[in-house]
């Protein structure tokens, strides 16, 4: 039997994935968390033999929380349900430790087939993504700006665009609010932006859409209002 944690912070989503995994011979979901911080603990008590993560969620994120499930050894493996195919998620992902990335897109079949594959210790990403990274390892990839970030300063960019205040990542994150914004004062000089309006901006532009709708929906988060509105 393989015991899975759900993690997306959509209901809707997690409600349809589960049924469909749960009519799968020897796949049983035994828990579902809305964030990665809700995550964290979960998996610690429940201890399943696999983690359905999404990527872009509220809080530290999808990243964040696959770095320290995978942190060691001995813990479940990760599959990355995302609604996001281009790069740099799919790379940032199966970097911070992840064995496999599905997109929203692809399906039912091809999430089933991940998690067999992690299940076992092996790697799996869908059509669309291997596309994408089959493409990706042959460009110099100079044309989007993000492939320049680290790990950490990826997960704080889309915090950020995702209209967190400085405390709020510094507590999600474990660090310091000096610390978050030499990161952030760092993603601003290597993407050549100036605030965090201009840093959502870019976001659109590039296809990092979907951290920013999250953000929208933050009440009196006036800067992601401002940035839907120009964009």
């Amino acid at each position: 039997m393989i015991r899975i944690v759900l993690v997306d912070d959509h209901t809707l989503v997690r409600t349809a994935v589960r049924k469909f995994l749960e009519a799968e011979t020897n796949f049983v979901v035994v828990g579902e968390a809305d964030s990665g911080e809700q995550a964290l603990p979960m998996v610690r008590e429940l201890r399943p033999d696999v983690v359905v993560m999404d990527v872009l969620m509220p809080g530290m994120g999808g990243l964040e929380a696959t770095q320290r499930i995978c942190r060691g050894s001995g813990g479940p493996a990760v599959v990355a349900l995302s609604g996001a195919a281009e790069q740099p998620f799919p790379a940032q992902m199966l970097k911070a430790g992840a064995c496999g990335y599905v997109t929203k897109a692809a399906t039912a079949q091809e999430l089933i087939e991940a998690i067999k594959k992690a299940f076992v210790g092996k790697r799996y990403v869908c059509h669309d993504v291997a596309q994408e990274l089959a493409s990706y390892a042959f460009e110099d990839n100079l044309d989007n700006p993000f492939e320049t970030l680290s790990h950490r300063e990826m997960q704080i960019m889309m915090m950020v665009v995702n209209c967190q205040r400085v405390s709020e990542i510094s507590n999600s994150l474990h660090l310091s609010p000096k610390t978050v914004n030499s990161y952030r004062y760092r993603i601003f000089d290597k993407l050549n932006v100036h605030s965090d309006v201009e840093l959502a901006l870019l976001a659109v532009k590039h296809g990092i859409v979907q951290s920013l709708n999250h953000g929208a929906r933050r009440a009196g988060k006036h800067e992601a209002s401002a940035a839907v509105s120009v964009a």
